[in-house]
Parts: structure tokens; sequence; C-alpha cells
């Protein structure tokens, strides 16, 4: 129904898709999965003929998006990530308007466009202007504009991007739905909406693709799978890895040493094997500690590729089957982590920390005041329409006199003045 060979878009020296190849048989819901700027987008633009291949080339329900790019668009519908409504249209115009654009005739468009609205559940809604609907009814309007033309193939990138849980759950039941009758590729940053709906799901990394199949065929390629986890008081550890790795499906065993005075081993298999495990040990009378089935999420088999392409590079634990902290939430979160690498550039100035055993910098100088009995010199004004001078106001009509000097201790003369003597008497009264 897809089928994607050679691809490539480039945008000037940057390459966004690189030699891209894949295939979505009809029927399958296909969970389309990469960091940012991994060429998700891109490639979904270059499917619904909206943005055309550098090289390579597409096929969509046996039609060439390039050369026949109107059969292509009269047989898929495509949800982007930022929904293109009109605000000022009602809900149903919206609708009526896009039916005309696909062709429908008036009589298609009065049955179908009810049809797919109550299906996403805003038949109610009909007639309320899209720029009053929220986030969530928004999305669900744009799904029914999606399947209006009742496509063959639903292309939906990042179909629940911005909205609440509440919300998430809500499209997630519907795409449920959908994918019992549509061929789907979904892009998503939300790992376990897509472990929800999808089988098979499609890695891509640089425009590239890095894995892809089912959850447990990708887990198989890169050596990290579903697996029984065995802790049991064993005498002898050679003769219960063998015996393990006799049963039938297993893939592999591996032992990890002692948890107190029992054995811990990992039986590795696509099938859950709890039973046949559990059989064994009583058989040979282990005493078991526990035994578990585990198969890693989405979420972390995405950590797991990444890591195997060196974008997780520095936390080992996940490679060990235990993401490190934030690792998983990082990758699914679309995060780009730079292990040993260097940071962004900031513009902040790092602190200072002043450790209390060394001493404080001195402070940046100021003004000292005037020492005892030292004169200061301020500025005095100076007379209506003359510049100023040095000194203190001149009278009216008298130039002005130079002030006297600043006296620390009131109770002592100034220096260099003697008041006994009548003229500097009167200047000091």
């Amino acid at each position: 129904m897809i089928t994607v060979q050679h691809l490539t878009r480039r945008f000037g020296s940057l390459t966004a898709v690189d030699d891209l190849s894949f295939t979505v048989e009809k029927g399958e819901v296909v969970g389309f999965l990469g960091p940012n700027g991994a060429g998700k987008s891109t490639t979904m633009r270059i499917l619904t003929g909206f943005l055309p291949a550098t090289s390579g080339a597409a096929e969509v329900a046996g039609f060439d998006v390039l050369r026949q790019s109107m059969e292509v668009r009269r047989r898929i519908g495509y949800l982007p990530e930022s929904v293109p409504l009109y605000g000022e249209h009602r809900v149903r115009e919206m609708l009526d308007f896009q039916g005309r654009l696909h062709g429908m005739s008036r009589a298609d468009r009065k049955a179908r466009i009810p049809a797919v609205l109550e299906r996403v559940g805003v038949l109610e809604r009909s007639e309320q202007l899209v720029g009053t609907l929220s986030r969530g009814l928004r999305q669900r309007v744009g799904l029914a504009v999606a399947l209006l033309p009742d496509p063959e193939v639903l292309i939906l990138d990042e179909p629940t991007s911005g909205l609440d849980p509440l919300q998430r759950l809500e499209i997630r039941s519907l795409l449920k739905e959908l994918a019992a009758e549509h061929t789907v590729l979904l892009s998503s940053h939300i790992l376990p909406e897509v472990e929800a709906v999808c089988p098979r799901v499609i890695m891509i990394h640089k425009g590239r693709i890095a894995a892809q199949g089912t959850q447990a065929e990708i887990l198989a390629a890169i050596g990290r799978g579903a697996h029984v986890r065995l802790e049991a008081l064993v005498p002898d550890v050679a003769e219960a890895l063998r015996l393990l790795a006799a049963i039938p499906g297993v893939a592999r065993v591996e032992e990890h040493g002692r948890l107190g005075i029992h054995h811990v081993f990992e039986v590795f298999s696509a099938e859950d094997l709890r039973e046949d495990v559990g059989a064994l040990a009583a058989l040979k009378n282990w005493a078991l500690r526990e035994l578990s089935w585990s198969q890693p999420s989405l979420e972390e088999l995405f950590a797991r590729v990444a890591l195997e392409l060196g974008e997780g590079k520095g936390v080992p634990e996940a490679a060990a089957g235990q993401s490190a902290p934030g690792t998983a939430a990082a990758v699914s979160l679309g995060l780009e982590l730079h292990p040993g690498g260097d940071a962004p550039a900031s513009t902040a100035q790092p602190a200072q920390f002043l450790s209390p055993f060394e001493p404080k910098p001195a402070p940046a100088p100021v003004d000292a005041p005037p020492a005892r009995g030292e004169a200061s010199k301020p500025t005095e004004p100076g007379k209506l329409g003359e510049p100023g001078r040095l000194g203190e106001p001149g009278r009216l009509g008298e130039p002005g006199r130079p002030a006297q000097p600043y006296v620390l201790n009131p109770f002592e003369g100034a220096p260099g003045r003697d008041l006994s003597k009548p003229s500097q008497r009167e200047d000091a009264e």
C-alpha cells in the first residue's frame, strides 16, 4: 500500500531524508518513530505530495507520489501536526469546503459529513465555530477532515500533540477503531500510545532506517528481548544452564551470579516460558525465590536502539537492561542527548562560590570621606547669568567669595582663621 525506495530529500547542505526504504502493507498499522529532526515529517510530506523528493521513489496505493500526485491525494487522509483549520468556519462548513476540494458531489457530502462527525464524536458541535473549540476537539475535526473522502491510507503526524492525558486517551481509542478499517502510518513522540496501537514500528535516525519490525523482532536484532527471570537455589550452575537452554523456544540463557544464596538466570525467548521453567525447577528440586516474565516496553526499546546508534553513550545501565534515570524519557520526548559532548554555549556568567577559608576579595574602591580637620571642596553655584565658581554664593551685587574650610568638630576653630579679629568674626557670623 505504501512503498518507499531510496528516498532522499535535501535542503541545501542539510540531508533530512537519506536513502530511506520501507513498505507498509494493506491493512497494517505502523508506527513511524524517531527523535526530533530525524526526518519523520519530511517523509510524510513527500508521501502526501506536499513536498518533492530530491531522489528516489515512493508509491501510495499503487500511484507514484510525484507523477500521479492527484491520484495519491484522492486515496489518502492526511492529518499534519498543525491542523490547518479555519476558525471562522462552522465545523460543518469546514468539512463541506474540504469535500468540495476532494471533488465530492453534494449528495456524497450530505451523507458523508454527518457520518464522519459522529465517528470522531463531534456531531453535536457541527454548527459551532471551529475557532471556539478546544484543542482536543479541533484534533477530532482534523481527523474528520482526513476521513471525509473515505481514504484507503491514513497518514497521521503527531495526532495527539499538545493534548492533555484524557484527550490523548480519547484519540487513542479512536485510532484503534480506525486501524481496523484503514492502512495507517502514525508518527508520535508518545511511545506508549504507539505501543498500544501499532503492532509494527519503523525507527529512523538522521534520515535513515535505524530499526523496523515488531518489538520482539527489534529486541532480538539488538540482542535484548523478552525473558524469564529465575532466582533459585541451584546446586550445579553448569547443569542448570544446560537444562534451561534445552527448553523448546529458548534463544539463550544468561547467568548473572548470586543474590545471597540464590543464583540469577535470564531465559530469553519470544514466548512466555514461565510454566516450562517452573516445571523444570520443580523437577530438579530447585528452591525458587522468583520466577517472572519481563518484556521491555517500546520506550525502553527506543532507548536501546538509541544506545546502539551512539545516542545514549555514557549510560551503560540501559544497555544492560535497566534504563538510566531519564534516558528513556529523554529519547521518547525526542530530546537530544549530549553525553560527553560539548553542551550548548550559554550567555550567562558562571556563579562564583567563595570558600570561607579564603580571604574575601577587596571591595571596589569608593571615595573616602574627608579626614578629621580636612576641608571638603563643594562647588558653589554662580550668580545669575554667571558661570559657577568655587566658593560660597556671592551676595547680590558682589562677586562670590571663597568658601571657608569645613570643620568636622564644631567646637574647634577653622584652621588659619582668627575669630578675635572683627573682619573675620563678621564673616563667621
